[in-house]
């Protein structure tokens, strides 16, 4: 990683003249600054902000990146982070990336050239630029809900293969025999690890999950609605659905409606994550719980200890998911 010392060599100036032009704190002449910031760009620095904030009395900044600032789950996210933030004495920078890795990258690059103090961010998906940002940073950061296998940076996460356990369980538990699932898109971790969970258990229980009745897509309604007309479409049977988050779930339920099927008479529907609208939707939607207050706590409190140059005692920490039986699945036999 290059140093302060690295820039100073390059430019042909002392370390600390390099720190008079990246601070701001002396004059310098223009010939000195305009060597010095070439031979930043030229090795792309950037400085330990942490250290400057430190000496310089910064304010306690944090940035939040999320990856859809209006889908319900992350406003869960953003909601408890915010409030373990205050409680810390730490000030939140929220960025919505927009499920788009340009931005996303842009924003992380943004934070990373302020004055800031740590970064919590969940990535677009397994494929965002910010993984070697993350790597190659001075910065303390923490990944919450996507967080890639033998990552090295701390994170904390759900433990979403026993979210897919916890889903095929029930419906298998309810006397569904035919198996339907719409999920994320497989390019995040988290979607493949639910639909491997859910697959594992159906065999366990003897049952299989036709391909046909699988339906890639985002985390969204819509996502639910494409994937009910599609099994429709082809003919498809199905007594029993996993959406894998709420929001799919509520898509699929309304489209079986406008088809005269009844849930959960003849299909039997679960979601995930378990947001404020889950209990509210008719039927109200069985779903899998995750403790998110629990989580960003974490999250915080990580971040916070990094910060100020504390150990923490656990670099991965994972969470269970908890089923959360409602009116949108039939009764367990």
């Amino acid at each position: 990683m290059t140093s302060l010392k690295d820039v100073a060599a390059l430019a042909g100036v002392s370390p600390s003249t390099v720190s008079r032009v990246i601070n701001g704190t002396m004059y310098v002449t223009d010939e000195t600054r305009k060597r010095v910031e070439e031979a930043i760009a030229s090795v792309n620095y950037r400085p330990n902000l942490l250290a400057q904030g430190l000496r310089l009395k910064a304010t306690r900044n944090i940035g939040l990146l999320v990856p859809e600032i209006a889908h319900p789950s992350f406003n869960l996210v953003i909601k408890y982070i915010e409030e373990s933030a205050f409680k810390r004495g730490l000030n939140l920078l929220i960025f919505n990336t927009h499920n788009n890795y340009g931005r996303e990258a842009f924003a992380m690059d943004m934070l990373l050239r302020q004055r800031i103090n740590g970064i919590i961010f969940s990535r677009v998906s397994d494929e965002s630029h910010v993984i070697n940002m993350s790597r190659s940073s001075n910065t303390p950061m923490v990944v919450i809900d996507r967080s890639l296998h033998n990552e090295n940076i701390p994170n904390v996460i759900l433990d979403n293969y026993e979210a897919g356990v916890i889903a095929a369980e029930h419906l298998v538990a309810c006397g569904c025999k035919k198996f339907a699932t719409i999920t994320g898109s497989f390019k995040i971790g988290l979607s493949r690890e639910r639909y491997q969970g859910f697959c594992d258990t159906l065999e366990k229980h003897g049952l299989s999950l036709d391909r046909r009745l699988v339906h890639e897509g985002d985390f969204d309604f819509e996502n639910g609605v494409r994937g009910v007309q599609q099994f429709l479409k082809e003919g498809l049977e199905f007594d029993a659905l996993w959406g894998q988050n709420d929001m799919i779930a509520a898509g699929a339920i309304s489209t079986l409606f406008r088809h005269g099927i009844r849930v959960p008479e003849d299909v039997s529907v679960m979601g995930m994550d378990d947001v404020q609208f889950a209990h509210m939707y008719y039927p109200s939607i069985s779903t899998i719980a995750q403790p998110y207050k629990e989580m960003c706590e974490k999250a915080v409190e990580f971040i916070d200890k990094l910060t100020t140059g504390e150990d923490i005692d656990q670099f991965h920490m994972s969470y269970a998911p908890k089923l959360i039986i409602r009116e949108s699945t039939r009764q367990e036999l």
